[in-house]
């Protein structure tokens, strides 16, 4: 009896053990029912098993973007943009005016240099220039020169001898191109001295008409200042000097260097 009881234990495991082999999948029932996985199910299925893992970064979404910042006026300031007020190195440069260059003036003429120099000590403005006082030669308009030209010194010494008895103003010649040459008389006017041409003539005196070349030493006020100063300061000369100028001369000064404008 007891090797039946086992014998009959052992065909039990046998047929379970057959019956749950021919038994079918478990997903084939659900398949024959049409419950069939869909395609974007299996791509998502087949990519996430393509992909390998990562265990050290955790699968976190990135934080969604702040919301930009709004200007005074609503629209929105794209972040890191300088703001108006804020010290950037980028911000422009505001140019600074160009310097006015001063004006350069020339003003004359003066007989001497004493008088140049005595108008300037009386004028407070010329405290705040470097006034100075040029000395120019200039040459004149010449005069009308009435002569007998120039003899052997001999003979020109006892004509000359001769004239002075008579009573008529002259004198002799003793340097330049006209040396030995008697001078009777020097005159401005051509007019004037035509008329005492003829007079000598007249007179047997073997007189011609010559010029006589002449130059002077005179003096003029040399300055720069800024326009309005320059033009107060020669206002105030002209009124004290008590005369009419030669030339009065403003320019803007030449060769002044100007800063450079910035871009």
């Amino acid at each position: 009896m007891k090797w039946l009881a086992f014998l009959l234990l052992i065909l039990n495991l046998l047929v379970w053990h057959f019956a749950g082999t021919l038994q079918g999948p478990a997903n084939s029932a659900s398949g024959a029912a049409g419950n069939l996985p869909r395609v974007a199910s299996l791509k998502s299925t087949e990519e996430a098993a393509s992909k390998p893992s990562d265990p050290e970064v955790p699968d976190v979404e990135p934080p969604a973007p702040e919301d930009a910042p709004a200007g005074d006026d609503g629209s929105e300031v794209a972040v890191g943009a300088a703001q108006p007020g804020q010290n950037n190195e980028q911000e422009a440069v505001v140019a600074e005016p160009a310097a006015v260059p001063p004006d350069c003036v020339r003003m004359g003429w003066f007989g001497s240099l004493n008088a140049a120099r005595a108008l300037v000590a009386n004028q407070p403005l010329a405290d705040q220039v470097d006034v100075t006082v040029e000395e120019v030669e200039r040459e004149l308009t010449p005069y009308h020169w009435v002569i007998i030209p120039p003899q052997p010194r001999a003979v020109a010494l006892k004509q000359f001898r001769d004239i002075q008895r008579q009573g008529i103003d002259s004198y002799l010649v003793t340097e330049g191109e006209n040396r030995n040459a008697i001078s009777l008389g020097l005159f401005e006017s051509r007019e004037a001295a035509i008329s005492v041409l003829e007079e000598k003539k007249r007179q047997n005196f073997n007189a011609v008409l010559a010029n006589f070349p002449r130059n002077q030493i005179s003096y003029a006020l040399v300055f720069e200042a800024e326009p309005g100063l320059a033009k107060e300061l020669v206002e105030a000369v002209k009124a004290d000097y008590g005369g009419n100028f030669d030339f009065v001369e403003i320019n803007p000064c030449e060769g002044v260097a100007t800063p450079p404008k910035n871009p």
